[in-house]
């Protein structure tokens, strides 16, 4: 039966951490609040907890699954080259709403579905999905809802929609951003958006010195 614990109270954050983090390390998934939407998630390295992720979002392997990370310093060891243009946008925007699609290292036993290679990471900027991050590592994360439903703001809205698919549901308030992160592909030399979202095209477009237009594969 799915438990709902509330992080919204200082002195109940601890313990609904805690109850989250015992969920991810025994392969069960649990839903977070973080600054854009609610997420559901797993241990990134628990293969069948992200089978499982996949199922409760009606998804297959074609639409992987992101991860989220707590910390710069833990993406060093999820790529293969942490590049001048990563670096450069994680300074900038992390944590926060944008993600990263680059070459993951080849060493990783993870499997987070069709990948081709490469993994999308962001580090969000909630607290409380930080200070469980800082306990599990990595965590295979999306987006709270079912594939082609409207992203959950709120816990109650995520378990409308996923139910008792997940173990445990953490209550952090309503989502402050309420829009997924934008998405930029550096896996392929050029940086170019993929999906537009938190974070302008324009914001992105002066940190790394090209044009919104340049970003959009406009131009």
């Amino acid at each position: 039966m799915a438990q709902r614990v509330d992080a919204t109270n200082p002195q109940d954050r601890d313990a609904a951490i805690a109850t989250a983090e015992s969920a991810v390390k025994g392969g069960r998934l649990v839903v977070i609040p973080t600054d854009t939407v609610y997420g559901i998630g797993c241990d990134a390295f628990d293969n069948q907890a992200v089978e499982a992720l996949l199922r409760a979002k009606h998804r297959g392997p074609d639409m992987p699954v992101p991860v989220l990370v707590g910390s710069w310093n833990t993406v060093q060891g999820l790529v293969r080259d942490y590049s001048f243009n990563m670096r450069r946008l994680v300074e900038a925007f992390w944590p926060g709403g944008l993600s990263v699609v680059v070459h993951q290292a080849p060493s990783l036993p993870w499997n987070l579905g069709d990948t081709r290679g490469t993994v999308m990471l962001r580090m969000p900027m909630h607290p409380v999905a930080l200070e469980l991050l800082d306990k599990t590592g990595p965590m295979a994360v999306s987006s709270a809802n079912i594939s082609g439903q409207p992203p959950a703001t709120t816990v109650d809205m995520a378990m409308e929609q996923l139910g008792e698919t997940v173990g445990v549901y953490v209550d952090g308030g309503e989502a402050t951003i309420g829009e997924a992160s934008t998405i930029v592909d550096l896996s392929s030399g050029k940086p170019r958006i993929l999906r537009e979202g938190a974070t302008t095209a324009e914001k992105i477009g002066e940190v790394l010195g090209m044009s919104a237009a340049q970003l959009r594969g406009q131009i």
